[in-house]
């Protein structure tokens, strides 16, 4: 099995370079498992508590979680994972079911910033892009995805996203194996780490 970490700064693109790799493959051969659903179960708090909680910080994540599931898939065991949603801030009654694969890919702002998850990974991939860039991604999701107005984007991002990608997050980016440059956008860097993973699992 092998198990690739894609990490970068909020609205970097991430899951666009993850698409890119995993397009073409058979997807019998290739799981993606989001951080994202990681987020710790909220229900016990108001959603006006829930709002105000720090989503950048790893301490907002049941990593423990996520690194069990690693493992037993890496055992050939499969995982049910939760599933999170950011509109009402708190994970659904909802898992998902992922079997054991040939290519796990596990992605997330902070995924290389947690030492014993590093650890699991074959691959440490970081997707770099320039701040404005992720701040404008960023406001078209929250706002469109999200319902979040404007100004508490704007708000967030200088009060909490930025000093969390500074203080966790771009410290990760040391860690990385493959830097990827302009996020989503790199077709080159792209191509060649799609040709690097297909060519390590004979597809």
């Amino acid at each position: 099995m092998l198990i690739i970490g894609v990490a970068g700064g909020s609205g970097s693109g991430k899951t666009t370079v993850v698409n890119k790799i995993v397009g073409g493959m058979d997807p019998k051969r290739v799981a993606v498992i989001s951080q994202d659903n990681y987020y710790n179960d909220n229900r016990d708090l108001t959603l006006e508590q829930r709002r105000k909680i720090n989503f950048d910080h790893p301490d907002a994540i049941e990593f423990p979680l996520l690194i069990s599931h690693l493992r037993q898939l890496r055992d050939g065991r499969p995982v049910n994972i939760p599933t999170y949603s950011f509109v009402v801030s708190t994970r659904l009654d909802e898992t998902v079911r992922v079997e054991p694969r040939d290519v796990i890919i596990v992605e997330g702002i902070l995924v290389l910033a947690i030492p014993e998850l590093r650890d699991l990974m074959n691959i440490k991939v970081f997707v770099d892009a320039d701040a404005d860039d992720r701040l404008a991604r960023r406001i078209l999701r929250d706002v469109a995805e999200r319902g979040r107005e404007l100004t508490n984007v704007l708000h967030h991002y200088e009060t909490t996203v930025k000093p969390m990608h500074l203080q966790f997050i771009e410290p990760s980016k040391r860690y990385a194996d493959i830097i990827v440059p302009q996020g989503g956008d790199n077709e080159i860097a792209i191509d060649i780490l799609r040709h690097f993973v297909r060519r390590k699992i004979g597809e």
